[in-house]
C-alpha cells in the first residue's frame, strides 16, 4: 500500500475507533478494584491431551500442551471467570512474559488465569488451534471442580499468540479434532477475547514469519483468506479489547484496526487502544511508562465481567 494511503487508512480507522471502540468505566467500579485485598494464588496443571494422545507431542524446551492454571483462593460458592493467555513468538516460540505475568494479574484481580503451551513450528496448523480450542473446552468441562462459570471464560493472545486466540475467537468450530472428546459437547467460543499486538491478517499487512511457520511458504490463498481474521469477523463475535503501538516495527498497527473496524461493521463491542510509540513484543510494559497503562485499561473493561458470581 502506498504511503499516502496507508496515512489515510490509518487516519480514517484511528477516527473510526475513537468514535465507536472506546467505553469510560464508572469510577466507583475501579476505585473499588484499587481497593479490594489481592487474593492468595493457587497453581494448578492441566495437561491438554491424554499420554497416549497422538497430540501429546513434547516439545524440547516447552514441553507437552498443557494449561498452567493461577487460581484465585476463594469460596467454593464464588464461581469466577476465566481467561486463557496465548503467548506469542510467531509460531516458532512462546514468550514467557507474556504469559504467567498476565496470569498473575488476572488472579489478583479475582479471575482464574491459564497459561497455554501449545503446538508450535513445525507441527501443523490445525494443532495449535485444537490445543486453543481444547484449553477453553478444558476449563468449561471442569468448571464445577475449578468454581469457574462456564459461561465466562475468555481467551488472550499475543502476536501470533494473539492470532490464535483471533481465531478461535471468530472460527470456533473451523476444524474439530478427532483426539478432542469434548468437541461437539463443549463450545469452544470464549465469551470475550484479548488482543496484544497481534497478527491479525497474513494478505496485506501480513506478518509473514507468523504465516510461514503456522501454513508453510507459499500456501494457497484460500487458506491465507481463511487466517485472515478480520475477514472472519461476524455478529456472534465476543466483546474484544485491542491494544497495539502506531509504530510497532514488527506487526503493523494496521491488523488491530482492520479487526476493529470488522468488530464495528459486525457491530460487534470492542475497545481499541493505540500508543504512539512502543517496540513489539512489550509485554505488560513496566518498563514504559507512557505504555504501561493498557493493563489499568484491560482490567477496568473487564472489571464488571469478571466479578465473582454465587454459584
Amino acid at each position: 500500500m502506498a504511503s499516502k494511503n496507508r496515512r489515510q487508512f490509518l487516519k480514517d480507522s484511528t477516527l473510526l475507533v475513537g468514535a465507536l471502540g472506546l467505553a469510560s468505566v464508572p469510577a466507583a467500579v475501579a476505585a473499588s478494584r484499587t481497593q479490594n485485598p489481592k487474593p492468595k494464588i493457587v497453581r494448578k496443571t492441566i495437561n491438554l491431551w491424554a499420554d497416549k494422545s497422538p497430540n501429546n507431542q513434547v516439545h524440547e524446551k516447552f514441553g507437552r500442551p498443557r494449561l498452567e492454571l493461577y487460581i484465585p483462593e476463594g469460596t467454593a460458592t464464588q464461581k469466577r471467570a476465566a481467561i486463557v493467555v496465548c503467548p506469542g513468538g510467531g509460531y516458532r516460540n512462546l514468550a514467557p512474559h507474556e504469559g504467567q505475568p498476565l496470569a498473575e494479574l488476572f488472579a489478583a484481580q479475582g479471575i482464574v488465569g491459564a497459561v497455554l503451551t501449545y503446538h508450535i513450528s513445525p507441527e501443523k496448523h490445525t494443532l495449535p488451534y485444537a490445543d486453543a480450542c481444547r484449553a477453553i473446552r478444558l476449563l468449561r468441562n471442569q468448571a464445577a471442580e475449578l468454581n469457574i462459570d462456564a459461561t465466562r471464560v475468555g481467551i488472550m493472545g499475543f502476536s501470533a499468540g494473539g492470532h490464535l486466540a483471533a481465531t478461535v475467537a471468530t472460527q470456533p468450530e473451523l476444524f474439530k479434532d478427532p483426539q478432542d472428546n469434548l468437541a461437539g459437547k463443549v463450545s469452544a467460543r470464549p465469551d470475550r477475547v484479548i488482543l496484544g499486538y497481534p497478527v491479525i491478517s497474513f494478505q496485506e499487512f501480513a506478518h509473514k514469519g507468523s504465516a510461514e511457520a503456522l501454513l508453510g511458504k507459499n500456501a494457497d490463498e484460500k487458506l491465507l483468506q481463511q487466517f485472515s481474521n478480520d475477514q472472519q469477523v461476524t455478529a456472534q463475535n465476543p466483546p474484544a479489547f485491542l491494544f497495539h503501538t502506531a509504530d510497532d516495527a514488527g506487526v503493523p498497527v494496521e491488523n488491530s484496526l482492520r479487526f476493529a473496524a470488522a468488530c464495528s461493521k459486525h457491530k460487534v463491542p470492542f475497545a481499541l487502544h493505540v500508543y504512539p510509540h512502543g517496540r513489539h513484543g512489550v509485554g505488560m510494559a513496566l518498563d514504559n511508562p507512557a505504555l504501561k497503562s493498557w493493563t489499568t485499561l484491560l482490567v477496568d473493561w473487564l472489571a464488571e465481567w469478571s466479578l465473582p458470581q454465587k454459584g
